[in-house]
Formats: structure tokens, sequence, C-alpha cells
């Protein structure tokens, strides 16, 4: 312990130990004049490339490191875990089997589901309703590695999640079915309740392609 502590003591020693600075460091005069330099390059630069932008000019340059969003979107990893969505069956249905485990296993309580029983036997439930209220979600996935359906998936790369109101960070069973159809002013329907044919009445969207994902294999019962 004593040859410890006499190591730990001198590299403490060692680590306030400070080279001298030369002349021109002790001035900062150097330094400062490098910092204007730099500063003042990437500033005329940038406001030469957003002028000539504006004329349609070196578009393939960007202007600025700033990400321009909404128009320029970053790219995220595959593995992101962005806003909500409920896979489909080849007839426009739900996945979801309504067993509930995702909502059980949810430790925000955030995921409501009304089940109902399916008229095909070969399937036990759907949800009559589908909500999400992202005011309280965690964004942790538990739901998404619970589903043995590979019905909710976490996968939109859509993280506009910003509302105005409370009302607005409600995901309904129409927007978990077809992402980015709702518009931001319409309210939600809590708890709207469907049947199996209101589902196939809604268009399907383009699914999202992320690179390294393969399709779960396809139900025999789809």
């Amino acid at each position: 312990m004593s040859q410890l502590g006499e190591e730990l003591l001198h590299r403490i020693r060692d680590a306030h130990k400070r080279r001298s600075l030369s002349f021109w460091e002790r001035i900062y005069l150097p330094a400062i004049a490098k910092g204007l330099w730099i500063t003042n390059w990437h500033l005329w630069r940038n406001l030469f490339l957003h002028i000539v932008h504006r004329i349609g000019l070196y578009r393939d340059i960007p202007a600025s490191v700033t990400i321009q969003y909404p128009d320029q979107l970053r790219i995220t990893s595959p593995r992101l875990r962005t806003r909500h969505r409920l896979t489909r069956r080849q007839d426009g249905t739900p996945r979801c089997v309504a067993c509930m485990l995702c909502e059980t296993v949810c430790p925000a309580r955030c995921i409501y589901i009304t089940p109902a029983e399916h008229p095909d036997p070969n399937v036990e439930k759907f949800p009559k309703s589908f909500d999400i209220n992202l005011g309280l979600c965690i964004y942790c996935g538990y739901c998404v590695e619970a589903c043995p359906e590979d019905a909710i998936r976490m996968d939109t790369q859509r993280h506009d999640i910003a509302a105005y109101t409370r009302d607005g960070m409600w995901l309904d069973i129409r927007e978990l079915i077809a992402p980015g159809t709702r518009a931001v002013t319409e309210p939600p329907s809590k708890f709207e309740n469907m049947n199996l044919e209101d589902y196939r009445q809604i268009p399907p969207v383009l699914e999202p392609v992320l690179p390294g994902r393969t399709k779960p294999p396809q139900n025999k019962n789809a």
C-alpha cells in the first residue's frame, strides 16, 4: 500500500509540472491572430457559398457544417430508436395479436391496447385500439424486444416529436399504421375503435429502407 501511495503521489506531482511558455506564447498575440484568421475564413467562405447557392451555383459544396433542418436531414444509424409504427399483414390488417406484452413490459406505462377477438381461428386477437403517448415514452425499445410477432417497430427514422400541446404527442392507431399521414395540426383520435375492415381501408405507406435490415419471415396466416 505504501508503494502504491508513493507512485500515486509521484503521478500527482508530475501532473502539476508544466513546461515554461515561450515569449510568443506568453504574449498571446499569435494565438489571437490565428483565432481571428480561422473565424474570418469560415465567415467569408460560408457567406460566399450561401450567396452563390441562391443563384444555383456550387450546391454540391455545403455552406456550413450545420445541418439545415428540416430541409436537410441528418443520416442516422439504422439502429436508432425513432417513432413507433405497427407492421401489417398482406391483407392490410395489423400483425399485432393484442397479447399485451408490450403494454405490460413498458416501464413508462405509455401504451394502451384494447384487444378484440379475431374472426380467423388461427389468429388469437387483434387490437381494436392501439395508442402510444410519446409524452411519457422513454424510447427504451422494450416494446419492440418483447413483441413475439414483430408487430411494433421503432425504425421510422422520424424523430420530430416536438409538439405545442400534449395531444400532439399522442400517436393514435391510424398514425401507427400509416406513419406520417396525419397532419401536424390535426388532433389525434384517442382510443379509436377499429375493426379489420377499417384497417384494410387505410392505404399502405412505404416502409423505411434500412441497410442491413432483413425482412422478418412472413406469417403463414398473413
